[in-house]
């Protein structure tokens, strides 16, 4: 055996270190922590706006009318449903765009390595 490298096996080894560079570089962030924290406190926050929504619309009819807190649980329920609705659609809305950021991602390292190892 010889000492010395060959030197065809190190320029392939080059390009390669190069081309996992240039990928690495290439790939947008991905959403970091703050950013799913902000839509965490943006759903809670539909939510709370749902159920104070509701309870004053009701309250409001109940003092209005004169009922009995009919009315103010009513729409407390009802506004809890609405805060719920919204805070699915949000969650939709959030996965929706992370697909899209997924999709927009050309190739990962694992995409790469593999393709390298099918072609040896």
């Amino acid at each position: 055996m010889s000492e010395q490298p060959d030197p065809q096996r190190l320029a392939a080894l080059e390009n390669r270190i190069d081309a996992l560079k240039k990928t690495q570089e290439e790939t947008p962030p991905m959403e970091s922590h703050h950013s799913m924290a902000s839509a965490a406190w943006r759903m809670v926050t539909e939510l709370v706006a749902g159920l104070a929504i509701g309870f004053g619309v009701g309250w409001g009819l109940d003092t209005a009318l004169g009922t009995t807190p009919f009315l103010m649980v009513l729409f407390v329920l009802l506004g809890f449903v609405a805060g719920v609705r919204v805070m699915i659609r949000t969650a939709q809305e959030i996965q929706e765009q992370r697909i899209m950021a997924e999709k927009s991602v050309p190739e990962t390292q694992a995409d790469i390595t593999a393709t390298e190892t099918t072609r040896k």
